[in-house]
């Protein structure tokens, strides 16, 4: 009789404990709730910081994109033969002069081809193309915001265009992806598309036909991310993730020309250019082998030039 009692007791004693403890998880919640939200309000707070942040540095480099503007445009008269140059001299072209071979031939194709983001979407069958690339640039636009690559070329015999862009949307100076790209619809000329090709097939034994099918080409480029469908939904793929992996991937391509082709064309032409991505190179990495990579593309450029 003892024994049970006992055993009524304990058991009395654990679940007053048990409404204690509960008690107490109950008390604690409302200040941990508390301590959260006004944790949380400092985290807007710092997020509003951070947004003006953007748009100031937005602004900053805007500012300095219109004073780096007359220096690009000064390269694009040298290397184009606009204007020549002696004895640190600079003086434009004009008669009979103006119309011999001058200028840097084939610069853009040659700093592209040293740059190893861009050199492999580079294909052989589009270096005949891209030897008349004359320019390129990047800016900001208004309608729609966001900002655009545009590469302007010299007649040629591949297609009609003489500038192809690429135009990135955003909503705001705060996104870091853009939402989309648009491309420009390339007007080739009958049979010299690039991103396409003529592959042989078999309908029947000792039938045989060519078919035209999308090939690798750096002027694919030009193709936007091709947008998902809202009535295809293939084994539940997510075609929205597809769609943004495309985007990044192309933005990726965008940032090489923004941050390093444009900026430094010229070390790039001269193969002395490292890509930012070289930053991740060992941090311990001596001079020395820092010098012999250079030496390694000055030798590459030999090559590609002649």
């Amino acid at each position: 009789m003892t024994g049970y009692n006992d055993n009524v007791n304990l058991s009395d004693h654990g679940a007053s404990a048990s409404t204690a403890a509960g008690a107490g998880l109950k008390a604690e919640k409302p200040a941990r709730s508390f301590i959260a939200q006004k944790a949380s309000d400092q985290t807007s707070q710092r997020d509003e910081v951070e947004k003006k942040y953007y748009e100031e540095r937005s602004a900053l480099e805007a500012k300095y994109e219109k004073l780096y503007e007359p220096c690009y445009s000064k390269r694009c008269e040298i290397v184009n033969g606009i204007v020549k140059v002696e004895d640190g001299d600079v003086t434009k072209e004009e008669g009979d002069n103006a119309t011999e071979e001058k200028g840097v031939p084939n610069f853009w194709l040659t700093a592209m081809k040293f740059n190893e983001g861009l050199a492999k979407e580079i294909s052989k069958r589009d270096e005949g193309a891209l030897k008349y690339l004359q320019d390129i640039k990047w800016c900001r636009i208004d309608d729609p915001k966001g900002f655009k690559l545009e590469f302007l070329f010299d007649p040629n015999p591949y297609f009609k265009n003489s500038v192809l862009t690429k135009t990135y949307p955003v909503s705001d100076d705060f996104v870091a992806i853009p939402e989309k790209a648009i491309g420009t619809p390339i007007e080739w000329y009958p049979g010299k598309c690039l991103s396409q090709e003529l592959v042989e097939k078999e309908y029947r034994p000792r039938i045989k036909y060519m078919k035209a099918e999308d090939c690798e080409s750096f002027f694919n480029f030009f193709k936007a991310p091709e947008e998902p469908r809202d009535d295809f939904d293939y084994y539940g793929y997510d075609m929205d993730e597809g769609y943004r992996y495309g985007v990044e991937d192309d933005f990726t391509i965008c940032s090489i020309f923004h941050d390093e082709i444009i900026p430094r064309a010229i070390s790039w032409f001269m193969g002395e250019a490292i890509s930012d991505s070289d930053d991740e190179r060992d941090p311990n990495a001596r001079y020395d082998d820092i010098i012999e990579e250079v030496d390694d593309r000055k030798k590459k450029r030999q090559k590609i030039i002649w």
